[in-house]
């Protein structure tokens, strides 16, 4: 934008300089110009005098509110404009005062840069945005892939454990046979309890909401891990909190992810030792916590442990704690996680007392 020299050297100046100067311009010339028409004109009416003076201030205040006009209202008025074309989506908006070198010409210089990074941040956005629907796509594929292989392969173990079985009941007692029997019998249990997880993990059933009472859900799961332990020197220990409220939540699911976390503890444990079942109540959730006095998880292995199919166990599956995961982020919690080696593992699973927020953008949003 081509400028005349005053205006130019006029960029140069604060901003608070430009309110004042103008009033302290006109009140100087005025009293210059008063004071040479009383020597020139030798006018000694002060009715005149104070005429002339008002009509002069008047005029020297038009001009020098048309440069203000030039170095003010326009950047601003093209700041607007530029602001209306970035809230369109129109990112490659700037504006052209930012050459100025003043208060206005910085002001001009970081609405450039912020818009500048706004585009860089939506290109990277969309970039994120187009590799997880890429992401989410694969892992759909995966999923369906999944649960054909594991329809596919139950039926054929059906059969097998069915043989198994009988050849078990026709060997002999006293024959050597029977422990390989029961080792293939053991091992095609645990072949169907990785179809099962594998099943759950693919085709996951949609939470069924409704309100109900926590300490009962949790206690029922901690009757089913006891039964594992009647033989074992360990405690599954729970005090039920009568101060909960109710909490929307699928009984089935949050027991079945009690359950995990129960018997996760219990199987880090070697020899004597106990886990431990606590519901506290925090600012809009319940938090139930676990604990358990085992051997603990590594800090390497501990970033891994929500991921499918990891797990430190030879007789583990390594979905129980993914499955546990994703049941706790359809209910609208989280998981948190903290280990000490040979100190033991405490979960906090977060589950909000109201349940999953929908989304407000969208009044379909599914929770």
């Amino acid at each position: 934008m081509n400028l005349p020299p005053i205006v130019r050297w006029a960029t140069g100046i604060r901003w608070q300089w430009k309110v004042f100067i103008p009033i302290i311009a006109v009140m100087v010339v005025s009293l210059i110009g008063m004071a040479a028409m009383l020597r020139t004109l030798e006018i000694h009416d002060a009715q005149w005098i104070l005429v002339a003076v008002i009509a002069f201030a008047i005029l020297l205040s038009f001009v020098l509110l048309s440069v203000l006009l030039v170095l003010v209202e326009q950047p601003l008025q093209e700041l607007m404009d530029t602001i209306s074309r970035v809230r369109t989506g129109d990112l490659t908006a700037h504006v052209s005062f930012a050459k100025r070198e003043d208060d206005i010409g910085a002001l001009g210089r970081q609405f450039n840069e912020m818009v500048q990074t706004l585009q860089h941040n939506r290109v990277e956005i969309e970039d994120l945005h187009r590799r997880e629907m890429l992401r989410a796509e694969h892992l759909a594929s995966l999923g369906e892939l999944a649960a054909g292989l594991a329809h596919e392969i139950r039926n054929p173990l059906a059969g097998i454990a069915g043989v198994v079985d009988v050849m078990s009941k026709e060997l002999p007692a006293d024959s050597p046979s029977r422990a390989v029997v029961g080792d293939v019998q053991n091992e095609v249990l645990h072949i169907k309890n990785i179809l099962n997880d594998l099943l759950s993990y693919s085709r996951p059933r949609p939470p069924n909401f409704h309100p109900a009472d926590i300490n009962t859900t949790i206690e029922q799961a901690v009757q089913f891990a006891r039964q594992q332990v009647l033989t074992k020197p360990i405690q599954v220990l729970f005090e039920p909190n009568p101060t909960l409220p109710n909490v929307l939540h699928d009984p089935a699911l949050i027991q079945q992810v009690i359950l995990n976390l129960l018997l996760n503890g219990i199987q880090a444990i070697t020899g004597e030792g106990k886990v431990e079942v606590r519901s506290l109540l925090e600012p809009g959730f319940v938090v139930l916590q676990v604990n358990d006095t085992g051997r603990g998880i590594s800090p390497d292995a501990l970033a891994k442990i929500f991921k499918p199919f990891f797990t430190t166990r030879s007789e583990g599956t390594g979905l129980g704690l993914s499955l546990a995961n994703g049941i706790v982020q359809s209910h609208g919690g989280r998981i948190d996680v903290t280990s000490a080696a040979q100190k033991g593992t405490q979960f906090r699973v977060w589950l909000p007392i109201a349940g999953p927020v929908k989304d407000k953008r969208d009044p379909a949003a599914k929770w």
